[in-house]
């Protein structure tokens, strides 16, 4: 059949690691996690069916370590919470709540692993000091002293959320900026964070100096550059990520609003080296440029001495390593610094690595096995990730990735050498279009909630129809609405339904048909070259839409499909006047069902199983890509003999949420 495919079809690699942001150990999981983890698994089920589930490993698991999950505990123990426990056992009740609420939602980890926890936590401990180590060695890890926050009161360091004030970075809009990066994941240096407060204090804390590990990140921006022109304009790139990122190689800006234009003429002289690139009459502000971070940073200084406010540009700047916080990854010593422990963003990029090494041998696998996914050219990591995560996973990741080759890294490096992932960022999932954060004003719901009003297999359907690629998309249940209309439809049930009703309608249509006419025994019949052709079609539009990750569109062809399967059968039933005619509709309509059922797999794994296992489908195979393009009289297990399970009647094989038949009932006006 391969001469029938109008277009090449893309290529996969052999082995695959699925990996999708870590929630933070103070967390239990909200909307937004399941947005990404939702799409992480759709696309780790269709790899598993694509290219082999022995091939593929999907990992994730919960960021334990860093500053979130101190001020969470502390709180906690202050109110009088948490008596008699430790910080480790409060991120392990976190993590065990997580792994539960993601099983509801049918979330296929290989491994969801721990930063701290377990034998992936000792695991992590020995990948951070390779990745240090081998960081030093190659020239790109050294001591800096940077400024850092003090409570004076406390007489204390205070670290990341133990410190709010503005982000300093100019328009962003994020609700809190911390020690050194906001709530939208910007990064910048502690001495640019606006109007600082202590959270233990609540007073303005000093700044003292510090020795800290840092990564080389703006040495790399040349080679960054290459990468990012690697990947630009290739389908399965998202273009929103490579501008956000590009914005990141420019030089050191910083900008001056008009008001301080008269203060900054009589001191300009004052400051380093700089080209001024804006300014005029009308404009409200002014945009000053430097070929180094330094001068920049000095710059800043001086125009702060003079009380002149001013904001700075995206750039890169040096990405710590380290810090003196107490609950982290302990840190090797390096370059004269010692007793230190890991800077959460850093260990949290290589967690991964960790998680993989660690479910391989669970399995018994050698210990170089990781490196078949991570380290060779037949293999290829994917990594799903919100938007504010673009600067970790994008410049800092990759750079660093590049750099544990040597001093004179490559963008496609040998075998046994890291290669450089495929990020898979998403826009953001608004929550009734308003931005929701733990921190902010508006509070994201939990996802157990939604399991309260609808099923798993709803919420991952519309989750999945949601165009994340492109656009902020907001999600706006009807049950949490409190503005809804009753006549209103529910947009989480209504992507649902395309499986509540359409589907289950032709599968009892066929079930019943076939029981009735046929004993329950599917008749055999020819297929029609127009539907193995459709079928061909939507397979591979799908497979191309899996490919770049734009999942909308494989719900959109989906939906367009099992739709024409409906349609088909509507049109041509009344034509069926012999058992003859029926025999061969129920043989097309069921060529097309076993195709639907397939490319649902990785979207509403238990239903499409259960109507494989109604139908007779050999499970071992009737999922799995290499026998796609087959006929469905290929898949039958030949020990059933063409025999369907009998269906009851009214019985659904995809089921709405008992809430909602509550509610059908009530409004039917039918009791109990």
């Amino acid at each position: 059949m391969d001469n029938k495919f109008v277009r090449p079809r893309p290529e996969f690699p052999k082995r695959a690691v699925i990996t999708s942001g870590m929630p933070y150990g103070n967390k239990l999981i909200h909307f937004g996690h399941l947005g990404m983890i939702l799409r992480a698994d759709v696309f780790a089920r269709f790899m598993r069916d694509r290219i082999g589930k022995d091939n593929v490993i999907y990992v994730s698991g919960t960021d334990c370590y860093g500053s979130p999950a101190i001020e969470s505990f502390r709180k906690l123990q202050e109110e009088g919470k948490m008596k008699d426990k430790t910080l480790l056992d409060y991120v392990t009740e976190n993590h065990d709540k997580q792994l539960d609420i993601l099983k509801k939602f049918e979330i296929s980890f290989n491994l969801y692993g721990g930063s701290a926890i377990g034998r992936a936590g000792e695991i992590h401990k020995e990948v951070s000091k390779w990745f240090i180590e081998t960081l030093f060695k190659n020239g790109m890890v050294s001591k800096r002293s940077s400024l850092q926050f003090y409570d004076r009161e406390n007489n204390c360091l205070l670290n990341g959320r133990q410190v709010v004030g503005k982000c300093p970075i100019e328009g962003c809009q994020s609700e809190k900026g911390y020690a050194d990066e906001c709530d939208l994941g910007h990064q910048y240096l502690p001495q640019d964070l606006i109007d600082p407060i202590s959270t233990l204090s609540g007073k303005k804390p000093e700044l003292v100096k510090i020795e800290n590990l840092y990564f080389d990140l703006q040495k790399c921006t040349p080679l960054l550059e290459q990468w990012i022109d690697s990947i630009d304009r290739k389908s399965d790139t998202a273009p929103f990520m490579v501008k956000e990122i590009r914005e990141f190689f420019k030089k050191p800006e910083i900008y001056i609003k008009r008001e301080f234009f008269d203060v900054f003429e009589k001191i300009k002289d004052k400051l380093p080296t700089f080209s001024e690139l804006e300014r005029n009459e009308k404009a409200p502000s002014m945009t000053i440029v430097f070929d180094k971070l330094e001068d920049r940073e000095k710059a800043c200084e001086i125009l702060a001495e003079n009380g002149i406010r001013y904001r700075t540009g995206k750039t890169l700047t040096p990405f710590r390593l380290t810090g003196n916080i107490s609950w982290g990854v302990p840190c090797p010593t390096i370059d004269g610094v010692d007793g230190q422990t890991f800077y959460v963003w850093p260990e949290s990029l290589w967690a991964p690595i960790s998680f993989t090494m660690a479910y391989l041998e669970s399995i018994g696998k050698s210990d170089d096995e990781w490196k078949k996914y991570w380290a060779d050219k037949d293999g290829q990591v994917y990594q799903f990730l919100g938007e504010d995560n673009i600067y970790f996973y994008g410049p800092a990741q990759q750079a660093m990735w590049l750099y544990m080759q040597g001093e004179n890294p490559s963008l496609d490096p040998g075998n046994g050498q890291l290669r450089l992932t495929k990020i898979n960022p998403i826009k953001s999932i608004l929550y009734m279009n308003k931005k929701a954060s733990s921190s902010g004003a508006v509070k994201p719901p939990m996802a157990s909630e939604f399991l309260e009003h609808y099923t798993a297999e709803q919420i991952r359907m519309h989750f999945l129809a949601m165009n994340l690629v492109n656009n902020n998309v907001s999600l706006s249940p009807k049950a949490f609405d409190s503005d809804a209309k009753d006549d209103e439809i529910d947009p989480v049930v209504k992507e649902g339904n395309l499986l509540t009703n359409v589907y289950n309608r032709i599968l009892r249509t066929v079930f019943y048909s076939t029981q009735s006419h046929f004993d329950g025994v599917l008749p055999k019949s020819s297929i029609d070259e127009s539907i193995m052709e459709e079928c061909r079609k939507v397979i591979l539009n799908v497979e191309k839409f899996m490919y770049d990750k734009k999942f909308h569109q494989v719900y959109n062809a989906l939906d367009v499909f099992i739709r024409n399967i409906n349609k088909y059968w509507v049109k041509d039933v009344n034509n069926c006047v012999t058992e003859e005619k029926l025999a061969h509709l129920i043989t097309n309509t069921m060529q097309m069902v076993f195709v639907a059922n397939t490319l649902l797999h990785p979207i509403a794994p238990s239903g499409t199983e259960n109507v494989a296992d109604y139908i007779g489908f050999n499970k071992d195979i009737c999922f799995s890509w290499e026998h796609i393009f087959d006929t469905f009289d290929n898949i039958l297990d030949r020990k059933r003999e063409r025999k369907l399970k009998t269906l009851k009647p009214k019985e659904d094989f995809f089921k709405r949420h008992q809430s909602q038949l509550d509610e059908l009932a009530k409004k039917n006006g039918i009791e109990g």
